[in-house]
């Protein structure tokens, strides 16, 4: 029997978020429903509140989640009822090219639950990036949901659905950090920080972050940066040469999705060395770079989607590492909020004073 539930939904182009009815219906075939625990307010959500990502209107908002399963559907064993899962908008296929290839974390065919969970009204919603978990249940593909260890404690649990995967698979899935690199992370928001936990977890000799807020640059710090930079009182590729010996870094990531940042991280890199591009540009950005100079530094260019993630591999190892205490996932969360306070953490998140404000249910 469908359920109503409370749900946060974006009724247009940068209207505010209100709470309304949101109806989940019985799992079918393949899919699931999830009890969310807590769910993290990512940029992503607020990209959706403000029309840059589709005009797919109304949106239930929320992607970066943890819960319990609560009712499975048809033909699923991967999950069952009670299971601790962290969400993920990536359900691999398993018989897509990429997948045939050995390379899941580049499927070309994920998935999302069939069914449509609807306002009580009947109008049809879009959950974000395929989950929509700033609501009390909601429905997904089965695939979507990874079971992790449940002594981990929801609110940090979630943020490795999106941002922090993201940040931390850049450095050791796309930029293959190794023993005794240097890395530059240009950009420390979540994500950027969270490539600065990865780098560190990887062995990087030498961690320099670079960003213009100097309260992101102390948790970076304490994550894991050996050095930071200013990049209002100092140009970013000198500095980072100067502090690598004249070379230039061996991995530059760059998470802020800008021109003018990722022609920093481009000439921030030693030769033959490697530029990740996590951050998000939007569709209107354009990029200049002399092709010579594109030819002439050798290395590899390379974005990174979801930190070139296979959650069933990259989020149980990740979890256990913060249970370890090798990982503070706790770092992250700057607050723990309520469903009906995601638009003041919204105002929060743009004025940088937040790392991660999570919604907890």
């Amino acid at each position: 029997m469908a359920q109503e539930v409370r749900g946060v939904v974006a009724p247009g182009k940068g209207e505010r978020v209100r709470i309304e009815t949101v109806t989940v219906p019985d799992p079918g075939p393949g899919e699931a429903v999830v009890r969310v625990q807590a769910c993290g307010v990512c940029h992503t959500d607020l990209h959706y509140r403000q029309g840059g990502i589709g005009e797919d209107f109304p949106y239930l908002l929320g992607h970066e989640a943890a819960g319990l399963v609560e009712e499975v559907g048809e033909g699923v064993t991967e999950v069952a009822p009670g299971e601790f899962v962290i969400l993920n908008w990536r359900a691999v296929c398993g018989r897509c090219r990429a997948c045939r290839r050995g390379r899941p974390w580049y499927c070309f065919d994920t998935h999302n639950a069939r069914q449509k969970m609807t306002t009580a009204g009947g109008t049809v919603l879009t959950p974000a990036l395929g989950i929509g978990a700033f609501a009390e249940k909601t429905l997904v593909a089965a695939g979507q949901c990874t079971k992790v260890d449940p002594s981990v404690s929801p609110s940090v649990a979630g943020l490795l659905g999106c941002g922090v995967m993201a940040g931390i698979g850049a450095a050791v899935n796309t930029g293959a950090v190794g023993r005794g690199d240097s890395v530059a992370v240009i950009g420390c928001g979540g994500v950027g920080n969270a490539a600065v936990a990865g780098a560190r977890l990887a062995g990087a000799a030498r961690i320099i972050a670079v960003d213009l807020d100097d309260r992101k640059l102390a948790t970076a710090s304490a994550l894991g940066a050996t050095h930071t930079v200013n990049s209002r009182s100092q140009d970013p590729v000198d500095a980072i040469r100067e502090l690598t010996g004249g070379h230039g870094a061996d991995v530059v990531i760059e998470a802020v999705g800008r021109p003018e940042t990722y022609r920093q991280a481009f000439y921030a890199r030693d030769l033959a060395g490697t530029v990740v591009l996590v951050g998000v540009p939007t569709p209107e950005m354009q990029l200049e770079i002399p092709l010579l100079d594109v030819f002439g530094r050798g290395g590899a260019l390379k974005s990174s989607w979801y930190g070139d993630c296979l959650p069933s591999r990259d989020f149980p190892m990740l979890i256990d590492l913060h249970l370890q205490g090798r990982l503070d996932l706790g770092a992250f969360v700057s607050e723990t909020i309520a469903l009906d306070e995601i638009e003041d953490a919204f105002t929060r998140m743009q004025a940088g004073d937040v790392l991660r404000s999570v919604v907890v249910m």
